[in-house]
C-alpha cells in the first residue's frame, strides 16, 4: 500500500479538518470508503455553501467534484504531483442547507502525463444525482514532497 492509501484509510470514517488541501478542510466532508483511485465522502451542506435561493452553490458543488478527484489522484501515489487541467460540471438536481450529499470518485485512465476522472454527487441514499463531473489532471513538474 503506497504513503497516499495509508493516510486515507487512517481517515476513515473522520471529517477532513486535518486534510493537507485547505479547501478540503473548508468543506469539511467525512471519508466513507477509499481504494486506489475511488473515494467515497459525505458533505453536510452549510448555509455558506449555498446561493440565494437557499440550494447548493453550483461552484461549491463543482469544488467538491475538483477536490474529491484530485485526492483520488493523490491516492493513486504516484511520485508527481498533478493539477487540474479542466473539470465539466453536468447539474441534474438541486440539494438545500442541512441535506447531506455524497460524491464518488474514479478514475477512469490512468495516464501518466494525463489522468482522466469522474465524480458523481448524489442525495444521501443515493437515489437521486445531484451532478457528475468530468476532469483532466496533467503531471507537473514538481515532486511530491
Amino acid at each position: 500500500m503506497n504513503k497516499a492509501m495509508t493516510l486515507f484509510q487512517s481517515y476513515l470514517g473522520t471529517d477532513s479538518s486535518k486534510s493537507i488541501s485547505p479547501l478540503m478542510r473548508w468543506l469539511n466532508p467525512t471519508l466513507l470508503r477509499v481504494s486506489e483511485g475511488e473515494l467515497e465522502f459525505s458533505y453536510l451542506i452549510r448555509e455558506e455553501m449555498t446561493n440565494p435561493m437557499g440550494i447548493l452553490h453550483g461552484g461549491t458543488t463543482a469544488a467538491i467534484i475538483d477536490d474529491a478527484v484530485g485526492a483520488a489522484v493523490y491516492s493513486l501515489g504516484k511520485p508527481h504531483l498533478y493539477t487540474t487541467v479542466n473539470l465539466a460540471v453536468d447539474y441534474f438536481a438541486s440539494a438545500k442547507s442541512g441535506d447531506t450529499i455524497i460524491a464518488q470518485t474514479s478514475i477512469t485512465k490512468n495516464g501518466n502525463q494525463i489522468i482522466n476522472t469522474t465524480c458523481e454527487v448524489w442525495n444521501a441514499d443515493k437515489t437521486r444525482m445531484i451532478a457528475k463531473g468530468h476532469s483532466n489532471l496533467i503531471k507537473i513538474n514538481s515532486d511530491r514532497k
